[in-house]
């Protein structure tokens, strides 16, 4: 019998969603397989994930030709056809949505990338998707920028599902955690309910790996051997501590002084994990799967990290809860090395917006090819 890898993670505290959408995968089944099958119990999208369905093929073609007849700019193209593949796949993933009670089942639509220095217009974009989308098993991405951290609290006193991306520091983290327990607090002032209302907060894992390890190995050139072997040695180690870190104070945040709102039916904010495919192949496949294991956790994978983990995949133990002082020592390690985390955290966090700005620009331009404009 084969071993069910899905259920191990999930009997450790990890829901498993799927970093990937298209109209091909909706229309074939093959999504609603991996729900259905118990394999997922959430979906994740981005800038960058549209823009390589729609660029890929011919999926959407004929759609686009009749929205464009129809008068509708590249820009409203996109609106609609992004909005039909969340709804969707929020369909596709209602069952699970009912069977957790709203703790699963979601799928996530991202704002555009250009409000995400603009609180008010991430708020009030936030609000229109989630109207237009009409599910209450849909969460609006907004990025963890400080714009989007006033975004993001207004949006859940509003009752709006979010997750909030583009995390990678502790303190970008923890401004997003403080927000969600002040919404709580603040709809329970007004006599709102909190218990029908779910978050995620994406955390960034691999592409702190990537930077660091750069960083580590042009200083380890100039310095003595034994210095030099000391920074060789913590690549591949940074982005784990940094979660592991993450987690610690997660556990903090969402203890006995989160009881008032559990009393009332709250939910914690789940930490989930994002960018956990390994971008250096001499590192572990799994390395960002294996070692990220714990309670209220979600892992967001794209296709090959899933194919991965369902292939040859480790779902033993609670691993975030595992080696949390050899993940301080790693921090406290690359500080002495004149590592500054927060400002690469930072910089990723800036690149992000950036990279995700850059991808929707590159769709809308395909589109506006496509539409014959």
């Amino acid at each position: 019998m084969p071993i069910d890898r899905a259920a191990l993670a999930r009997g450790l505290g990890q829901s498993l969603w799927y970093d990937n959408i298209s109209r091909g995968l909706l229309a074939s089944g093959a999504i609603a397989k991996l729900v259905t099958d118990g394999v997922i119990t959430g979906i994740t999208t981005n800038p960058t994930i549209f823009q390589k369905a729609v660029e890929s093929g011919g999926e959407y073609d004929a759609e686009i030709r009749v929205l464009a007849a129809q008068g509708l700019s590249a820009e409203q193209i996109y609106d609609r056809l992004t909005i039909a593949d969340v709804q969707a796949a929020a369909d596709a993933l209602k069952p699970v949505w009912e069977r957790t009670q709203g703790k699963d089942g979601y799928v996530s639509l991202e704002v555009l990338p250009r409000f995400a220095a603009d609180a008010n217009a991430t708020l009030q974009e936030g609000k229109r998707l989630f109207k237009e989308c009409g599910r209450q098993n849909v969460m609006i991405k907004v990025p963890g920028t400080k714009a989007g951290v006033e975004a993001f609290r207004l949006l859940t006193e509003g009752g709006v599902n979010v997750n909030v991306t583009l995390l990678f520091s502790l303190e970008q983290y923890e401004a997003i955690a403080q927000a969600w327990i002040a919404a709580l607090r603040q709809r329970m002032k007004k006599g709102f309910a909190v218990h029908t209302l779910a978050s995620v907060a994406s955390f960034f894992v691999s592409r702190v790996d990537s930077a660091i390890d750069a960083q580590l190995e042009a200083s380890a050139k100039g310095a003595a051997a034994p210095v030099a072997a000391e920074r060789l040695a913590l690549r591949g180690k940074a982005a784990v501590a940094n979660c592991k870190a993450a987690y610690a104070r997660f556990r903090e945040l969402f203890g006995k002084e989160f009881d008032d709102c559990r009393a009332k039916g709250a939910r914690v904010q789940r930490m989930l994990w994002a960018s956990t495919s390994t971008k250096n192949p001499a590192y572990d496949d799994l390395i960002y799967v294996e070692n990220l294991f714990g309670p209220d956790t979600v892992n967001t994978m794209p296709p090959a990290t899933l194919d991965a983990f369902l292939h040859h995949g480790a779902a033993r133990s609670t691993t975030l809860l595992e080696k949390q002082g050899e993940a301080l020592e790693t921090l406290k390690a690359l500080h002495h090395h004149d590592v500054d985390l927060g400002a690469v955290c930072q910089k990723l966090q800036d690149d992000g917006v950036a990279a995700f700005a850059k991808s929707f620009d590159t769709l809308i331009a395909a589109i506006e090819k496509k539409r014959g404009g």
